[in-house]
């Protein structure tokens, strides 16, 4: 679908991604996470406190809840969520794979994508958060002390290279370079590893993520695309991260 924010076509859609490269982990271990990951999310908010397993493939089988996390349950999610050929070998270089939604109706349906594992140098591995776009729980949800909240669990479970809370309007006009450079949201988490986060310019908040790294939370109220103010903003915070080495300067 495309979305025409500028002329309230469609309200604009936001999600939450954390990205890390090649990790070579057990089902066991990406059910450890994926359980500590659930957990944050149930603390943040009554709409993500329950989860069921989307079959594969999607559509068929009986449903599986798994909330409260139980590590048997998610550790058999991920053996089976191995990507493979109808049939043939499973290709484990390119990651375990568990897909789940919420209990929430059509307008408050929640899902969520985890790959861990992979360890092939051309996929990344990720997780997905997607959120509701317009009604009562999407105008809770889509907070930046909410936001803040979510981010602050995936970097916190999944260690990523990078992770974001962003609008897909706005992931569009970024200005990337490459898979890895981080995207530019309205809530950023960077590790310690990738450098000193330098001073930014009001409203721009960074809250520390325990010793791990830092969250750039760019504005108080909703980023948006039809605010020229917010993408003003957003271009000047990118610059000034691209000159601390944190990521590349926006593509001309």
């Amino acid at each position: 679908m495309t979305i025409h924010a500028e002329s309230g076509t469609y309200p604009e859609t936001y999600y939450v991604g954390a990205y890390w490269g090649p990790r070579r982990e057990s089902p066991e271990a990406c059910a450890q996470r994926a359980s500590a990951f659930l957990n944050m999310l149930a603390e943040c908010d009554p709409l993500l406190e329950n989860w069921n397993k989307i079959p594969k493939p999607r559509g068929k089988g009986r449903k599986t809840p798994l909330m409260p996390p139980d590590l048997p349950t998610l550790t058999e999610a991920f053996r089976h969520g191995v990507n493979r050929e109808p049939g043939g070998p499973p290709f484990e270089h390119l990651g375990l794979t568990v897909s789940a939604y919420n209990d929430g109706t059509r307008q408050d349906f929640v899902a969520v994508d985890m790959t861990c594992g992979g360890y092939a140098q051309s996929n990344s591995n990720v997780c997905v958060l997607s959120l509701p776009s317009k009604g009562e729980n999407a105008e809770r949800l889509l907070t930046a002390a909410m936001l803040t909240a979510v981010t602050r669990s995936m970097a916190l479970a999944w260690e990523p290279d990078w992770a974001v809370a962003m609008s897909d309007a706005y992931r569009e006009m970024d200005g990337r370079q490459g898979k890895d450079d981080p995207w530019l949201g309205w809530v950023t988490y960077l590790p310690s590893h990738r450098g000193t986060v330098p001073p930014l310019p009001a409203p721009v908040r960074i809250e520390p993520v325990e010793d791990r790294g830092s969250l750039i939370i760019l504005t108080p109220e909703r980023f948006t695309v039809t605010n020229p103010e917010h993408i003003a903003l957003a271009r000047r915070v990118r610059a000034l991260l691209a000159r601390a080495g944190l990521m590349r300067s926006a593509a001309s």
